[in-house]
Formats: structure tokens, sequence, C-alpha cells
């Protein structure tokens, strides 16, 4: 909550994209959005996390077994290995459709900021379950790792979705590592081909080394959403919790749709 606080303050005086939406009116949607998906991340999806962790260590299950190397240096590869299987879960959200019909209410959003961060439909975390539930065990992450690389997740996600605007060299070289506002805020656009990019979650090079990237943008230029969704009126809260249960309007080409996927400039 104190990353949430601050991060809440300073986007509201250095913003970086303009906003096209009442902001109250856009907390209420998402925070209400949130809280069962909040409620299944708090006391299932970590828990369980944490006990599957727990079983690794007695089972000694997983790839994190098969090698002997000092504690920090297995912990610094199982958090890599949990941030890369994060990275392929969202390329899962946005190539299989009956992901996306979930990952959808989370870019339906007409404005990125600290308040996307927790608008996720309760079915997208049931989903998570399953599939990183899989992750951990696979990895065979301590408990201590899972419960970090939680914590660390969390203030990630809610870092790249603000609208923070940070010095621009400055965050060139952060974004270097970790993903940052800029290049997530590309991430929901409009433009199907920008759409499909920059995945990563805590540390971009994921994007780098799969040529997923996308960063020549000037934030300006981006439209957040999806075409097919451009409606605000319509993005009730009620309209966004069945939204997945309802027929999926496909993607609808935006008019400025020209650009291509892969171009490293910043």
């Amino acid at each position: 909550m104190v990353i949430f606080a601050v991060l809440f303050v300073v986007e509201t005086k250095f913003q970086l994209r303009k906003r096209v939406q009442r902001r109250i009116t856009r907390i209420i949607i998402n925070v209400i959005v949130s809280i069962p998906a909040f409620t299944l991340l708090r006391f299932l999806l970590i828990p369980l996390l944490v006990w599957l962790a727990a079983q690794n260590q007695d089972l000694h299950f997983g790839l994190n077994y098969l090698y002997e190397l000092p504690f920090w240096a297995e912990a610094v590869i199982a958090f890599a290995m949990l941030d890369y299987t994060n990275y392929l879960w969202h390329i899962l959200n946005h190539k299989l459709p009956f992901l996306w019909r979930f990952h959808l209410v989370h870019h339906t959003d007409h404005d990125l900021d600290i308040t996307t961060a927790f608008r996720f439909h309760f079915g997208e975390m049931i989903g998570s379950l399953f599939f990183r539930g899989a992750a951990v065990l696979l990895t065979g992450v301590t408990p201590l790792t899972v419960l970090i690389y939680e914590i660390v997740f969390e203030a990630a996600t809610q870092f790249h979705h603000s609208n923070l605007k940070l010095p621009f060299h400055f965050e060139k070289i952060l974004n270097k590592l970790i993903v940052t506002p800029r290049m997530h805020g590309i991430h929901h656009s409009v433009i199907r081909s920008e759409t499909d990019s920059n995945y990563s979650v805590i540390f971009s090079f994921w994007d780098r080394i799969h040529k997923t990237i996308y960063l020549n943008k000037l934030q300006q230029d981006i439209v957040i959403g999806v075409p097919s969704y451009d409606k605000k009126e319509e993005l009730t809260i009620g309209f966004l919790l069945k939204l997945p249960f309802t027929s999926i309007r496909p993607w609808k080409k935006y008019p400025k749709d020209t650009s291509e996927v892969n171009e490293l400039k910043y």
C-alpha cells in the first residue's frame, strides 16, 4: 500500500500521458472490479504458491535442485526463472482466445495509471493459479524466493502501469534492466502490433531476448485501450465483470496501425 500511495501521489504531479477520462470514475470502476481478483490473490494464489514451494523443499523436486550453487546464486536464478514464466504467461493471455477474454478486461481501460495495475478479472486470477503453480513446482523455488518474488512482482506491476513521467534519459537507462512506464504504455496501445509487444513484468530483457520489444513510440502518440471497446460509457463495472462470458469482439484495426514491432530505438 505504501508503494501504491507514493506512486498515486507522484503520478498526479508528474503525468506522462494526458488523461482521457475522469480519474475518480476510473478509480471507482477499477477498484470494485479488482476486489474479487485481489481477494483471490491474497488468500489463495500467494498462499498456494508458498505451499507448493514448501513441497519442493521436502521432495527436492524442480530445476533448482539439479545443481548446487551458493544460496544467493540459486535464489537469483530461481527469481529469474519465475519472472520468465510470467513473461510466457502474459504472452499466453494474449495469444489464446480463452485466456484473452479474461485479460481483455485489463486492456479495455482507456487510461493507464496505477489503478490499472489492479484492474484484472477474477477469472484471469483463477487461471494463473494453475500456470503459476506449475511454474513454482517445475522451477523448484524456495518459499522465501516465492514471497520475495511476489512482493517485487506487485511493486513492478504498479510501477510500470503508473502514469509517472520519469526523466527520459534516466528511464532509458533503467529500462535496460526493468520494465518502465513508457515501455509498458506501448503494450496498452490500441494498435495491435504494439499491444503484441513488451510482455515482460519485472526484467525487460525477456522481450529483448525474444525480440518482442518495441520502444520507438512517442507517448503522446499512444491511444490506450482496445479499439473494439472504444465506447467509454459502456465499460461499466457490471459490463467488465460479465465481459469474459459474452461474445468477444474481434480486434478492430486502428486507422494509424502502420507500426512495426522489434524496433529497438527509444
